[in-house]
């Protein structure tokens, strides 16, 4: 077989759009049948719709091995003012443009060209590829991915997250837990507030409650750590209810998040936000009338992944790489779900998180090459970390 360079190859996994939204389908195809030409057989798992799959394939025999995983899902171009085709990968002054060539097509386009090469070598250790479907919208899909190796038995040693990081280490980010309370009011004519209980009214003391959270997180700050801010962070993103300026409103809804720093732990937290509903805002609701009610409920978590000294992935990153120390990203990945299966993982891929996302997305043509002598030292030094 003939084959592919990172660059053709990226220029057609750009090519196949996997918006979130959307199947991601055809890009598993695609990568299935380019496995397939090389002798490797893919495991997919799907959605309950069955409209996206994850896939995993192993190079090589044996035990363990080391993952190099990649989320296939972009995020959305639309309201963005682009130079050129999003999903046409353009070359211009040693960039390639489109839509997920940061994040993370590039890095799955170069790990995928090398395959060919490994299938002719006897290699130390298997080389697992991990690619996930809706990354973007709360990691959901390698959590099929993850039981679907444990089920048959697989366990990788370590992971590397290609994630954009310019090629930096990373062995620490925060997690993510968005949030969603629902207050049900009672309406009721605006003259006659007395016989009403207002949602609204009840949702703001949900946001004194976030509020005064936010505050406590800051004040457990460790300036001493790598993230900015060094501690964990909380937003009233979305808030929606009543119907007119009339009438007391009977329903309110908040969409809200936490990004917990390692040493904060996420349980805890949401078990906080729980409390203060079930002993605080219910009964005074309840107090008021029988049918208010307060939910809150958290929509999607992604814990964060821990910086751990006696990482191998780490040890093995660094030493390949030759930098002194791991650093950490204020972004979340998949990277946390990993090792909390029990696999070591690290982030470290071509291109920067600051290009991804915004209109004219592009990796530079260095960072791919960086990227493919990366993976190259990953598995001729990665049996020995």
């Amino acid at each position: 077989m003939t084959s592919l360079t990172p660059v053709e190859l990226l220029d057609r996994l750009v090519a196949l759009p996997t918006v979130s939204q959307d199947s991601n389908l055809a890009l598993i195809e695609f990568v299935r049948d380019t496995l397939a030409r090389s002798g490797v057989a893919a495991r997919l798992t799907f959605n309950d719709e069955r409209t996206k799959a994850n896939l995993f394939a192993t190079v090589g025999a044996g035990p363990g091995g080391i993952v190099l995983s990649g989320h296939t899902d972009v995020v959305p171009v639309a309201g963005q003012a682009w130079s050129s085709d999003p999903f046409t990968v353009v070359e211009r002054d040693g960039r390639l443009y489109g839509r997920g060539t940061a994040d993370m097509k590039g890095f799955i386009a170069t790990a995928l060209a090398l395959v060919p090469e490994l299938v002719a070598r006897r290699l130390p250790e298997p080389i697992h590829l991990a690619f996930s479907y809706d990354e973007e919208v709360g990691c959901l899909g390698v959590h099929h991915l993850i039981a679907d190796l444990k089920a048959a038995g697989i366990a990788p040693r370590l992971a590397i997250i290609g994630e954009p990081t310019s090629m930096r280490v990373v062995n620490a980010h925060k997690g993510i837990c968005a949030n969603q309370t629902v207050i049900t009011g009672v309406p009721a004519h605006s003259s006659q507030p007395q016989h009403g209980v207002n949602a609204i009214a009840a949702a703001s003391s949900m946001i004194a409650f976030i509020e005064e959270e936010a505050r406590a997180a800051e004040r457990r700050a460790r300036p001493t750590g790598d993230f900015e801010p060094p501690y964990t962070t909380y937003n009233v993103g979305t808030i929606a209810g009543g119907t007119a300026m009339n009438i007391i409103a009977a329903r309110a809804e908040l969409q809200w998040e936490f990004r917990n720093v390692p040493w904060d732990d996420s349980a805890e937290l949401l078990a906080r936000a729980a409390r203060f509903v079930a002993d605080d805002l219910r009964p005074r609701l309840k107090a008021r009338d029988a049918r208010a009610d307060a939910v809150t409920a958290c929509r999607v978590e992604v814990p964060g992944l821990m910086p751990d000294p006696d990482s191998p992935a780490v040890r093995l990153a660094l030493r390949l790489t030759g930098q002194n120390r791991a650093g950490t990203v204020a972004f979340s990945t998949e990277a946390g779900l990993f090792q909390r299966a029990g696999i070591a993982a690290v982030i470290c891929g071509p291109g920067s998180i600051d290009d991804a996302h915004r209109a004219d997305e592009f990796v530079a043509l260095s960072q791919l090459a960086a990227c493919d002598r990366f993976l190259r030292q990953v598995v001729d030094g990665g049996a020995v970390a």
